[in-house]
């Protein structure tokens, strides 16, 4: 069958189950129940600090096919997943679901757990490194699952991803397993990514390298929903967890192309007081950041929030007043941790306030503009951003589609060619983002508005942009690359691209 954007889909998928088709990005919005959530009482003098990650294996229910969860704030300094994985290996528990928030290369050791049987399944919002590689040559028996940022939440908070064990990597927490990001040496900031772990698996295991007394303070995670406490080794190396500074690129065609977006946005009108603003951690998305920032001081314009991974180049902006609020789902850089340490107006929001479309009232709908990175892109403006030019999985929506979705303006700013290939295609080697949620793309050589965006293509008429249909961009684009060849894929689904909503916009399918 197709779906609404016609790529072809199986109509079940072994180990996923029936495909439910894309059929437009606000189609399934029919209200639904939460999933009931696991009680157990615990009475005064219970433990729930144990001296090491044995004894509470010892003490939770494995089983073959279990499902385990991991929150991905540690990123590429993340040692939880893999100590975790390798324990209950070792017991000879097998067909296992690692249902982590992404997955970077420090996980390379899943590789030989999927070789051996004990990982069966993978559930992601992204994917980087040997697992994406391993997944995409089809070495894990069941295809993965792809999910948005809110759209994880979404599907945990309904039963579609149920977990029954939760480990959390605590960069802080008490005995009585309050959890907190801001302090230790793994501190890693905002914990927005494993608050619906927290709530909604059966049962919650704290990791944590930096014990504290109780109450530990502040508490993002709270007591109420931890069984159990650890304290090992170490959760984290610093240096992959974040980074000392990110930077804004100094390439000439990034900042003409951060220069060419600004442009776009103060044509929309949205520049204005009380505006809403997400930028990525892009060289070129930190550009965009920095000529807004000098045309909101030089035109006093004071915005309500900027949102996302926040980094320090939003709190500057904070911090100068240019913003009242910072909304942060987990910080990119030292300075957002810092800052979140120190200001209540940089506020912790879940995943699923960030994304999730069937909650009453994402963050993402409040969002005026987003400005967002791609792959590649096709003429009905749909984006590629899970995977590389050879078909393999190499990254993942994120909150790509979730922003996309919510923001009055969304704005992809790419170079037009990329290691000699053109950006702009006929088709997409995989549909991350759909074309209707896209309003303009901003290159070097040219801007592409959606047809869509009527009212967009008249207020850039009135500027001198070099606005033009996206065809004749793609144009432009084969003139200096030539026309790409096709990849060749198999027949064999390795992996099911769900939009936010839980529908299948996409599958990825082995390379040959």
């Amino acid at each position: 069958m197709k779906n609404l954007l016609g790529r072809e889909l199986p109509e079940y998928i072994e180990g996923y189950g029936d495909v439910n088709p894309f059929e437009g990005a606000f189609s399934n919005m029919e209200s639904k129940a939460k999933q009931a959530v696991m009680v157990k009482p615990v009475t005064p003098g219970d433990q729930k600090l144990y001296n090491s990650l044995e004894e509470v294996l010892d003490k939770v229910e494995l089983k073959d096919g279990i499902t385990i969860s991991f929150h991905h704030h540690l990123r590429n300094g993340d040692h939880v997943l893999n100590m975790v994985v390798d324990a209950i290996a070792k017991r000879g528990v097998k067909d296992i679901t690692v249902a982590a928030s992404s997955i970077f290369p420090v996980h390379s050791p899943l590789v030989q757990h999927i070789e051996n049987g004990v990982v069966t399944k993978i559930v992601a919002n992204y994917m980087s490194g040997p697992v994406a590689k391993a997944v995409s040559m089809r070495r894990l028996k069941y295809p993965a699952i792809m999910h948005t940022h809110g759209g994880r939440a979404r599907a945990i908070e309904s039963g579609d991803l149920h977990i029954d064990i939760a480990f959390i990597a605590s960069p802080t927490c008490d005995e009585y397993g309050n959890i907190s990001g801001l302090f230790g040496k793994s501190a890693c900031g905002a914990l927005g990514y494993a608050v619906p772990d927290a709530e909604y698996a059966d049962t919650v295991v704290a990791i944590t390298d930096n014990l504290v007394p109780y109450p530990n303070c502040p508490i993002e995670i709270n007591q109420t929903y931890v069984d159990y406490v650890v304290k090992v080794e170490s959760i984290g190396d610093p240096k992959g967890i974040v980074s000392g500074t990110t930077q804004i690129t100094k390439d000439p065609i990034g900042l003409k192309i951060a220069k060419m977006a600004t442009d776009v946005m103060m044509a929309s009108g949205l520049v204005k007081e009380d505006m809403s603003f997400q930028t990525g951690a892009g060289g070129i998305s930190l550009a965009v950041a920095a000529e807004l920032r000098e045309i909101m001081k030089k035109q006093g314009i004071v915005g309500s929030f900027a949102s996302g991974g926040i980094t320090g180049y939003l709190v500057d902006m904070f911090r100068e007043g240019l913003f009242r609020n910072l909304f942060d789902v987990q910080c990119f850089d030292l300075k957002a941790v810092e800052s979140y340490a120190s200001s209540h107006k940089h506020m912790r929001m879940s995943a699923s306030m960030y994304g999730n479309p069937h909650n009453k009232g994402a963050l993402v709908n409040n969002l005026d503009i987003v400005i967002l990175g791609a792959t590649e892109i096709d003429t009905n403006f749909n984006v590629n951003v899970t995977t590389a030019s050879d078909g393999t999985i190499m990254g993942g929506s994120g909150g790509h589609s979730d922003t996309a979705a919510g923001a009055k303006l969304s704005i992809i700013v790419t170079k037009l060619t990329k290691a000699r290939l053109p950006i702009i295609k006929d088709k997409v080697t995989t549909v991350t983002t759909p074309g209707e949620s896209i309003d303009v793309i901003v290159t070097e050589r040219g801007i592409a508005v959606n047809p869509r965006r009527q009212d967009l293509i008249q207020k850039l008429k009135a500027t001198n942009l070099p606005v033009m249909t996206i065809e004749e961009l793609k144009e432009v684009a084969e003139k200096i690359t030539g026309t790409p060849k096709a990849i060749d894929l198999s027949d064999e689904v390795v992996a099911v691209v769900e939009y936010r909503d839980g529908t299948v916009i996409d599958v990825i399918k082995k390379p040959l």
